[in-house]
Formats: C-alpha cells, sequence, structure tokens
C-alpha cells in the first residue's frame, strides 16, 4: 500500500503557480469577460457634458474619438478573453493560451480609459466634468487586468519579468499557400486601417492621439507575446513578392481615404525622409560606418536639383525635365560622397564619426556663405533659392488636382504616388545590393573589419561604394523635397534641430526601426515624423524624446523596432551555444590513447 501511494503521489502533476491575486481560475476568465463587456457598453454612453473636450464625448449611443479608441481595446480584450475559454475559432488567436497577451491587450483598454478620465479632469478642471460613462469605463476597463493578474503566472517566481519576457509558443499549424496569402491580406488591409485613422486624427486632438499610442502599442506588445506578428512576419517571408505588392498597393490606396491633402503631405515627408533613412541604413546598418552629418547629402540634392529647374532666383538660367534635374542631384550627392569618402573611409569609428559631422556642418556654412556677399553668388545664402516650380512628367503637372473615378487628388497627393515609385525604386536597391556579393562585403566589413580584410576583401573600395551609394540616394530623395517645398534655404541642414530633416531624426530613424533591415527605416521614419506632427506640445521638446525614446529603446529592445534574426541573436540571450563545450582530456585518458 505505501509503495502505491509513493508511485501515485510522483506522477501527479503538480497545479499551475496562481498569479498575484489569489482567484480561482474560472473567477478570473469571468472577470475579464465582464470587464470587456462592460468597456465596450461605456463607450456609447456619454463620458463628459461639454463638446469643448477632443471628439465630443457627450453623445449617447455614438462613439467618438477616444470613445471609439477604447471601444477598439474592450472589443480585443474580450477576444483574448474568450480564447481562455477555449471557444472555437479563437484559438489561433492565443495558441499557448498564455498569460501575458491577455494582461497587455487588458492594460491597453486600462490604458486609454484611465487617460481619458484624468485628461478630462485636467483639461476641464476636475472630476465633476466626467459623466457616468467615463467612471464606468475606469472601472470596468480595470476588472480584465485583475482578472489576467489572477491567471496563472507565466514564469512563477520571476515576478514583473515573467509579465514581459515573450512566451514560447507552440509550433504553428501549417497552413495552405491560399490561406497564407488571405492572412497577408487581411493583415495589410488592418495596418492600413489603422495607419489612415491614425494620421487622420487632427493635429489639435492631442490627447485623442496619445490614447491611439497608448493601445497601438500595448496591443501590439500583446500580439508580439501570443506569436501572431512573428507568424504574419513568417508568412510574408514565405510569400514575400506578393506581400510587397499589397504593401504597395495600400499605400497606393491610402491617398484615395483622405479628403485633407494635408494628410497626403504628411505622407509624403514620411516617405522622402524614410528614403533617405535607407540610404543611410547602408552605410550605418549593412557597412557599420557611423556618419553624423549624412543630411548634407539630402542637401547637395535638393540644391543641384534647385539650380537646374527653372527658378527665376537661380543664377543659371536652365530648366530641365525631372528626369534630368534628378540625375543631376544624384550625380552631385555620388560625387560629394566620392570626395568626402576617399581621404575619410580609412578612418574608424569615432574618428570617422567626427568627420563626417564636420563635413555636415562645412556644407551648411558654405551653402550659407554663397550669397553674393561673403562668396559667390550661387545658393543666395540664407535666403535660399525660393520658387521652384511644380514637376511635369510627360505633360502631367503634378502641382494641378486631377479628378480620378470620382476622386479629387491634390498636390501633395499627386507627390506622393511619385515619391512611392522613387521608394520602390529604392527599396530594389538596396535588398539587390545586400543580397549581392558586395553587400556579403559590407555585413563582413561591419563585423570585423580586420577579419575581412584578412580574408581578402578590399575595405576601403567596398565602404566608399557604400558611401557613394547611399550618397546617390539621399540625393534622389532631395531633388524631390526640392519641388514638394517649392524652395531650398540651408537651415533644415544641420546635426540636431527642433524638426527633420537633420542627421540626428534620420540616425535616429535608422536605430529605432532597426538597422540593417528594409521596413526598420521606412518604421523609424514614420514614427519619428508623425508623433511630433500629432503631438504639437512635443515639438520644443523633440531632442528630450528622441533621447528617452533611444533610452529605452537601448534599454529594452536594442536590436530595434524590426530587427534581423542576427542582430536579435547578437543581443537577446537564447540559450543557443555559439562556441562548443570545451572538455579538458584527463592525463589518464590521454596515457591510455598513447599507449593503444
Amino acid at each position: 500500500m505505501t509503495d502505491t501511494t509513493t508511485e501515485t503521489t510522483a506522477t501527479t502533476p503538480e497545479p499551475a503557480a496562481r498569479g498575484p491575486l489569489p482567484l480561482p481560475p474560472a473567477a478570473a476568465r469571468l472577470l475579464i469577460a465582464a470587464g470587456a463587456i462592460g468597456t465596450i457598453a461605456s463607450t456609447f454612453l456619454s463620458w463628459t457634458w461639454t463638446p469643448n473636450f477632443p471628439g465630443d464625448l457627450t453623445i449617447y449611443g455614438y462613439p467618438a474619438g477616444l470613445q471609439v479608441i477604447a471601444l477598439v481595446a474592450g472589443a480585443l480584450t474580450l477576444l483574448y478573453g474568450l480564447t481562455l475559454w477555449n471557444v472555437r475559432g479563437l484559438g489561433p488567436l492565443n495558441p499557448g493560451k498564455a498569460t501575458s497577451p491577455v494582461l497587455l491587450i487588458a492594460l491597453s483598454a486600462f490604458a486609454v480609459c484611465w487617460f481619458t478620465g484624468i485628461a478630462i479632469a485636467v483639461d476641464l478642471g476636475g472630476l465633476v466634468n466626467l459623466d457616468p460613462g467615463a467612471f464606468v469605463a475606469m472601472a470596468a476597463s480595470a476588472l480584465p487586468v485583475l482578472g489576467a493578474l489572477a491567471l496563472p503566472h507565466p514564469a512563477p517566481g520571476t515576478g514583473l519579468k515573467g509579465y514581459l519576457s515573450k512566451p514560447d509558443q507552440p509550433r504553428p499549424r501549417t497552413l495552405s499557400p491560399l490561406a497564407e496569402r488571405a492572412a497577408i491580406t487581411i493583415g495589410t488591409a488592418l495596418a492600413l486601417v489603422v495607419f489612415t485613422y491614425g494620421i487622420g486624427i487632427n493635429d489639435d486632438d492631442s490627447e485623442t492621439f496619445i490614447g491611439f499610442l497608448l493601445v497601438l502599442v500595448l496591443a501590439s506588445w500583446g500580439l508580439v507575446h501570443a506569436g501572431l506578428l512573428d507568424r504574419f512576419a513568417t508568412m510574408s517571408a514565405h510569400h514575400k513578392g506578393f506581400a510587397t505588392t499589397l504593401a504597395f498597393i495600400a499605400a497606393v490606396i491610402f491617398p484615395f481615404t483622405q479628403s485633407d491633402d494635408h494628410n497626403a503631405n504628411i505622407g509624403v515627408n514620411i516617405l522622402i525622409f524614410a528614403t533617405v533613412a535607407l540610404g543611410l541604413n547602408i552605410v550605418v546598418g549593412l557597412t557599420g560606418l557611423l556618419d553624423l552629418g549624412y543630411v548634407a547629402f539630402l542637401g547637395v540634392g535638393a540644391y543641384a536639383a534647385a539650380l537646374v529647374s527653372g527658378s527665376e532666383y537661380s543664377p543659371y538660367n536652365v530648366h530641365f525635365p525631372f528626369w534630368a534635374a534628378a540625375l543631376t542631384g544624384m550625380a552631385a550627392s555620388l560625387v560629394f560622397g566620392v570626395l568626402i569618402g576617399g581621404p575619410t573611409l580609412r578612418l574608424r569609428g569615432d574618428y570617422l564619426a567626427i568627420v563626417t559631422l564636420g563635413f555636415g556642418e562645412i556644407f551648411r556654412i558654405t551653402v550659407n556663405s554663397l550669397d553674393g556677399t561673403s562668396g559667390p553668388n550661387v545658393t543666395r545664402g540664407p535666403n535660399g533659392i525660393t520658387q521652384i516650380p511644380d514637376i511635369k512628367i510627360f505633360g502631367f503637372n503634378l502641382g494641378d488636382a486631377h479628378d480620378i473615378g470620382g476622386f479629387t487628388l491634390g498636390r501633395f497627393a499627386n507627390y506622393l504616388f511619385l515619391m512611392l515609385l522613387i521608394t520602390a525604386i529604392v527599396v530594389l536597391v538596396f535588398t539587390r545590393a545586400a543580397d549581392s556579393r558586395i553587400g556579403r562585403s559590407w555585413i563582413a566589413i561591419r563585423e570585423d573589419e580586420t577579419a575581412a580584410t584578412a580574408m581578402g576583401i578590399n575595405g576601403f573600395r567596398v565602404k566608399l561604394i557604400a558611401f557613394a551609394l547611399g550618397a546617390s540616394l539621399a540625393g534622389l530623395a532631395g531633388t524631390v523635397m526640392a519641388h514638394v517645398n517649392y524652395s531650398v534655404n540651408p537651415q533644415p541642414y544641420q546635426f540636431a534641430g527642433a524638426a527633420p530633416p537633420n542627421s540626428a531624426f534620420l540616425l535616429a530613424a535608422v536605430v529605432l526601426g532597426g538597422m540593417g533591415t528594409v521596413s526598420g527605416p521606412l518604421l523609424g521614419a514614420s514614427v519619428l515624423y508623425l508623433v511630433p506632427e500629432k503631438l504639437q506640445f512635443l515639438q520644443n521638446y523633440e531632442l528630450f524624446a528622441f533621447g528617452l525614446a533611444l533610452i529605452l529603446l537601448m534599454r529594452f529592445r536594442p536590436e530595434g523596432i524590426i530587427a534581423n534574426r542576427r542582430r536579435q541573436l547578437e543581443f537577446h540571450e537564447t540559450g543557443q551555444l555559439d562556441v562548443p563545450e570545451q572538455k579538458t582530456l584527463t592525463d589518464e585518458a590521454a596515457v591510455s590513447k598513447a599507449g593503444a
């Protein structure tokens, strides 16, 4: 009898460790579902009595502004809460039944509801300005968080770190190619909807955009922990051409969703700076060269195009067609890249960074001095070259509004289509170069220049090619920027400033998005340009915000938001041994082998 009891005890599984709150799992699941439903219902109530708060949250039965964002967060919380009830069809949302995705998504609803309540009280002068709907939202959104904290702890004994660490996920189920393409299409459509909603928020409604960011960051974090974004990235890699085509189509559709040409202007500037960041990514991300004066190449291209594009303030009475002006800007930037890179690329590390920083400042001071007084009249000094005409391509004037299929596309929408084409060309050049023999040489130089040189790679020539190619891509973007802005002047082309473009902005876009990737700089430029644009009060503290963002990034995700596999292995412990375990042979083994 004793032996049987011992054997039974040994094979009994240990109960899962509970979370910080001592509630039964059934009660925790019920709390999550009830809180999510309450959050959704609260968005149909009035949250304040006055329409003075952004979004007009006074209407019953019609969510608006932050209420819409809270409604989406509540719906996501309900979906992930129902995955714990094994509801059929919802299993793929959380394959491992992990706790952390549920907690993070519940926190997104909690964050937006409580932020809204606090913002109403602060902006309007006290809690008396909150209607019952706001109190219901704040109370209901707290319930899923409490319920998630009562679920089994993802890593017992690790405390908060266990909730923040990405849990292991089971091997995903194999889908047919058609199903994978359908999933990619749905994901791309959702990304377009989210981006369109975010960029469509009024610039004066900072509170609404902050709520949007809170939900976007926390919900995306939850989807990462659930393994959905990794699964989407894997499927996109399997169908790379299809996914790239869909992303391009989504970008083409974007102008047709906007009634305000100002949003198209934001899109044009994002694409211009993203294109320049991709060129810098060749130098910094692939080759590992720290360039602190890269914005000067953008300025060289912009000034070269302005001088030959028919402006009446240009000292040269010439008017090149756009293709010739673009080639002129690229060629000028390439020549400057070679001239600057030739004597400086034999330097390494901090010394190279200091030299490139000096080149950026020399360019700005030089164009500021070519005003006819301090030097020859070429750039008109601080006044710049103005009245640059709009681009005409095959008789199609990009400066005029055009009606297409009942939609009126304004000036900036036309330039957005042009920049989409240029961005596609730059992405193609980047990917083909990175996958080529020269691209592998860049990566070898980045990893260890001494070892690469010892293996026969001409380090100077390889680095000079990277420098020249990155400069020419920046010059191409500069030619379009000169026409979009109607003018060029020296003020933006500095190392750091309150508004882009500047070298610090471009470098932050590459580091934040993910060095060495294609989509990383695109995302980094979008975030760094869109956030100050929508949060007007941050414009005076842009450098502080940049620094804070980079500190947080280096602490929690040093490889960037979108990172390649190599950099993830460099910065995170994966349990994979890079070096086989070394064992020392004992004397006995050596003697016996010798004796044999």
